[in-house]
């Protein structure tokens, strides 16, 4: 088993790993976290690194922020040295826009618990297992694009990708990390601008609604990310 750590980019101070650091530490697997919003700059290089999870953030991947241009550094530089590389809603998205294809608009937010349909190949089975309708958890007004080379595992009405991978590489635009403590903070948002998506789209769930379905949700949720997280580590394992 590798005796590097993992990387972990955290782009905001409310969007920490949560259930990817309990994941981890579950298993004695080292991490280390760096915070852009707390002014921990990201590394350079990946040296010293077996793994790299991206994790998400309200802004845009297309913003002209220099630490999302550092990510996208760090995404390319793990792909071509073997490196897995994780990518939660705006990982999954900055992954996309690294490669080479573009983020915009989706074809409606997806806020709240929301179905997916799984590809039927056996990429898509590997990470996500036999389930075709897992109901995972999302926050997003934008969606990615599959880049050249990626397969396409899984897909929603409301956002044609859902996931793709390339190799050891998965991206996510939805949030399998969230645990309840992130959860539950996150559903108390109450601003302007989320109740007008509330009044515009069907897809954007009150904090209500997304606590209430927790209790039904979260437990297979984090099964699924037993799973996938599994996967991942697995080939910075392999490359030790």
């Amino acid at each position: 088993m590798s005796t590097k750590p993992a990387l972990i980019l955290q782009h905001l101070g409310g969007d920490g790993p949560a259930y990817l650091a309990t994941w981890l530490a579950r298993r004695g697997l080292r991490f280390e976290v760096r915070n852009t919003e707390a002014g921990e700059p990201y590394p350079a290089h990946l040296d010293g690194y077996s793994a790299l999870a991206v994790l998400g953030g309200e802004m845009s991947a297309n913003d002209p922020l220099p630490s999302l241009r550092q990510a996208e550094v760090l995404i390319l530089e793990a792909m071509a040295r073997g490196r897995p590389v994780i990518g939660h809603c705006l990982g999954g998205q900055l992954m996309a826009r690294a490669l080479g294809a573009p983020v915009g608009p989706s074809i409606a937010p997806e806020i709240g618990w929301h179905p997916m349909t799984l590809a039927g190949h056996a990429q898509a089975r590997d990470w996500f297992g036999d389930g075709e309708e897992p109901t995972v958890f999302q926050w997003h007004e934008e969606a990615f694009a599959l880049p050249p080379g990626a397969v396409a595992l899984a897909g929603s009405a409301a956002c044609a990708h859902q996931a793709f991978a390339i190799g050891p590489h998965l991206a996510m635009q939805f949030h399998v990390e969230v645990d309840e403590e992130k959860l539950l903070r996150w559903s108390t948002l109450d601003t302007p601008a989320y109740h007008a998506l509330q009044r515009r789209h069907a897809t954007v769930q009150g904090g209500a609604c997304m606590r209430q379905a927790m209790r039904r949700h979260l437990p297979a949720q984090q099964a699924l990310a037993d799973r996938i997280y599994a996967r991942w580590w697995a080939a910075a394992a392999a490359c030790a």
